[in-house]
């Protein structure tokens, strides 16, 4: 069976994502059903490895993970964070979510706020949002001259393979929505008083702007994919298989680790001996 890694991999050349069907469900075979009943073994298998991986950087290990959500409006970034991530043990979690740089870290190159929340060894880090954009918003509302932001594709390549170098094994995420799905799901904030709070109207404006965004995100990815840091093209209308995909993809790249229980420096029959003596 092909690995989701490799079905959901952004390939070599040219990416046409007006060509990839936002309710597809590649690799996958089923409907709701099937998938919510794999995520309880996912869950299960997902909980091991990320416990190994905590494990191996209490004891001096290097190794994290970097999961990195990006997508149009509505396109489920935070909802991959409460159904996915939500699986994880949170001691063992860093999540930082990127909106516009406040005016210090406006005062810094771009990836100077990235860089403080990769995560530490042994953690699986999370951004919502991220680096990428100021390769996409910043480009679409013209917030930096074109020379600008076509240096920052070498400099993220840099930093990725930097980070990928440290021990930080990178998996990127763009939530592939349609324009009807995100219609559907913006009426539904306004439809929902409970979901009012939630509706911005800065996110008609992005609508408006969607084939910009898109031509923006397909370079982004394009020139941004790599060994070590390979994007994946998760679809996301359907949320469930949103959600199967990126789980399996986070338990294909955590296996790919090798992990094992680390065996601490101490003698743990002399341990149980001393415990048993205890009253």
């Amino acid at each position: 069976m092909a690995r989701v890694s490799d079905t959901l991999r952004v390939p070599p050349g040219a990416l046409d994502l007006r060509g990839i069907d936002a309710r597809s469900t590649p690799g996958f075979k089923g409907g709701k059903g099937k998938a919510q009943a794999a995520m309880a073994a996912h869950a299960e298998r997902l909980s091991t490895l990320q416990e190994q991986l905590y494990a191996e950087g209490r004891l001096g290990g290097t190794r994290s993970v970097l999961l990195v959500l990006q997508g149009m409006d509505t396109s489920g970034k935070g909802g991959t964070v409460r159904h996915v991530v939500g699986l994880l043990d949170p001691a063992g979690v860093h999540a930082a979510a990127f909106g516009p740089p406040t005016p210090e870290e406006r005062r810094h190159d771009f990836l100077w706020r990235i860089r403080k929340r990769v995560p530490r060894p042994g953690q699986v880090g999370v951004f919502d949002r991220s680096h990428y954009e100021d390769v996409v918003t910043v480009r679409v509302l013209g917030l930096a001259e074109r020379r600008t932001w076509m240096r920052r594709y070498d400099a993220i390549n840099r930093f990725e393979a930097e980070l990928a170098a440290g021990g930080t094994r990178i998996v990127k995420c763009f939530l592939h929505i349609s324009p009807g799905e995100q219609r559907k799901r913006l009426l539904a904030r306004l439809d929902d008083p409970t979901k009012h709070w939630k509706f911005d109207p800065a996110d008609l404006d992005a609508r408006e702007r969607w084939d910009e965004y898109l031509d923006a995100y397909e370079d982004a990815l394009e020139r941004c994919t790599s060994e070590v840091a390979p994007w994946h093209v998760v679809p996301a209308d359907r949320k469930w298989y949103r959600n199967w995909a990126v789980t399996a993809l986070l338990i294909e790249h955590l296996e790919e680790l090798a992990l094992r229980w680390p065996e601490p420096d101490l003698d743990i029959e002399a341990q149980r001996r001393r415990l048993l003596a205890m009253p």
